[in-house]
């Protein structure tokens, strides 16, 4: 007889982690540990070519050859929306077995946690955005960028940072191991200003260069019929200089009117763009309060 009780369904959810642009599941560790001292399951998933799968060139090592890693394609090209909900899909399936699961997603991770809604909804329990996308009045997060709300994000002024066209390498490519201090500033400033340079470097390198541009520019209109009755929560932060507060209002806003009988629930955090994984405890009460 095994020494193990037998894995049954349970009532308690599962939580499904799915981070952003140029991250992992190595960004949710901090979450992992508090959703356990809560008693909580949780999965984080590596969308394709992140995680493990990633792509790091010797261009990108040190000493850099910048015009080497501008002519490296990358692994990513011609990774859709579409592959990253067939990830999450298949997570999403075989956890249900067990019990009810809630998909997370934080900043781009929101555009495939609501497509990986649409498909399954019958699998999905509930929907947490951590200033994240969800679109419904314009087609993917390129779109929304041209909006007003948008004004106010410092990401415009992160362009210098990447590197090659992304036409030719099938992605967008950032050098996050640049030493340069005005570009540091910058992308402090617009990812985690609240919080010291140390906890900021420490961030910063477990980014990897490369990400989808197809992901981005997909188009990802949530359903109402699908992903529309599914129970979601939003998690406001409202130091984020990458993701501004008022284009966070915007999404649950436009998001509430295309579903006035099954609204966002709306947590607020004081806090920058990537600074919530420092406050994971807080997140993590957010995510499992009743509400």
């Amino acid at each position: 007889m095994s020494a193990y009780p037998s894995v049954t369904a349970s009532t308690s959810p599962t939580f499904v982690l799915v981070h952003g642009s140029g991250t992992s599941s190595f960004m949710w560790a901090p979450l992992q540990r508090e959703l356990a001292l809560l008693g909580y399951r949780s999965y984080a998933v590596d969308l394709p070519g992140h995680g493990l799968e990633a792509q790091y060139p010797v261009a990108y090592q040190a000493p850099q050859d910048l015009a080497a890693l501008a002519d490296t394609a990358s692994m990513l090209a011609g990774v859709t929306l579409d592959d990253n909900v067939d990830r999450v899909a298949e997570v999403v399936t075989r956890l249900h077995e067990h019990g009810p699961v809630i998909l997370v997603g934080a900043s781009l991770g929101g555009v495939t946690i609501t497509a990986t809604a649409d498909r399954l909804p019958e699998l999905v329990d509930g929907l947490v955005y951590i200033s994240a996308w969800a679109c419904t009045t314009r087609p993917s997060p390129v779109a929304y960028m041209s909006e007003p709300e948008f004004a106010d994000s410092l990401l415009p002024g992160l362009a210098p940072l990447n590197v090659g066209d992304p036409a030719v390498l099938g992605a967008g490519r950032a050098n996050y191991r640049t030493a340069d201090p005005e570009m540091l500033r910058a992308l402090k400033e617009a990812t985690m200003a609240d919080r010291s340079d140390v906890e900021f470097m420490a961030f910063l390198n477990i980014l990897q260069p490369d990400e989808s541009i197809e992901v981005m520019v997909a188009h990802a209109t949530a359903n109402p019929a699908t992903w529309g009755r599914v129970p979601r929560k939003f998690v406001r932060l409202t130091a984020d200089r990458s993701l501004p507060i008022a284009m966070q209002d915007r999404i649950i806003a436009d998001a509430d009117a295309l579903t006035p009988d099954n609204k966002f629930s709306v947590h607020t955090l004081d806090t920058s763009h990537a600074g919530f994984i420092h406050h994971s405890a807080e997140v993590a009460r957010m995510l499992t309060a009743a509400d």
